[in-house]
């Protein structure tokens, strides 16, 4: 079980000491939410920011390409410092050579999927894959309540991963905290990230990862 606080919640203006506390909690590496303007309303961070970010920590960072053109982006982002690349199925019509493209650099390759795109996008491409993230909310806003719907789909990911006998990671995003976590490990997830009730929750990031790796162990839907 992996938890992922997203940098996107973080306090910019105290940006190292975010960090620094999100590292001394536990945290098993960090999230960084790019976003164009296009594939989802709002401009996040770019390569620059996962360079900061490099020089920050050593955990590993995902960057999670919320952007039209994810082909444009790869290279940037790896030579920047990231070490998990994911795209969204949605954004693509070339999933498999993008794929390719992301493990030809060294970075591991996920795939994203939004809450009401069907598996049946992704089920090609999951022997390429070493992580396929559920988004639990919409895209490109923090702060959203967790989609309960998509639990059904972790399950059915789940099932599907282990007929195919595939060591592939699900990641979940969006409304995680300490209740929605449990339902969702419940239901099969393993990787869970967390952006505003770690970064904004009362006695900070250290104490908001113990409780959501207590509730994750403990919870049930």
């Amino acid at each position: 079980m992996l938890i992922v606080p997203s940098i996107l919640s973080a306090n910019f203006a105290c940006l190292e000491r975010d960090v620094a506390a999100a590292v001394a909690g536990g945290a098993d590496r960090f999230q960084i939410d790019i976003m164009d303007g296009h594939f989802v309303p709002n401009i996040s961070m770019g390569p620059m920011f996962v360079g900061t970010m490099r020089a920050l920590t050593r955990l590993p960072l995902e960057a999670h390409l919320m952007v039209s053109r994810p082909e444009q982006w790869v290279e940037a982002v790896r030579a920047a410092g990231a070490d998990h690349i994911i795209v969204h199925a949605e954004a693509t019509v070339h999933l498999h050579s993008l794929l390719q493209a992301i493990a030809a650099t060294g970075a591991k390759p996920a795939i994203a999927l939004n809450p009401a795109s069907p598996l049946s996008l992704i089920e090609d491409a999951l022997e390429q894959a070493t992580m396929v993230l559920l988004m639990t909310v919409e895209p490109g806003f923090g702060g959203q309540k967790f989609i309960r719907m998509v639990l059904d789909k972790i399950r059915r990911l789940r099932s599907a991963l282990d007929q195919r006998g595939l060591a592939c990671d699900i990641e979940v995003d969006g409304g995680v905290d300490a209740t929605t976590i449990g339902w969702a490990r419940e239901a099969g997830a393993n990787v869970f990230v967390a952006g505003s009730s770690v970064f904004g929750a009362e006695g900070g990031p250290g104490a908001a990862m113990a409780r959501l790796r207590k509730s994750a162990l403990g919870a049930s839907a």
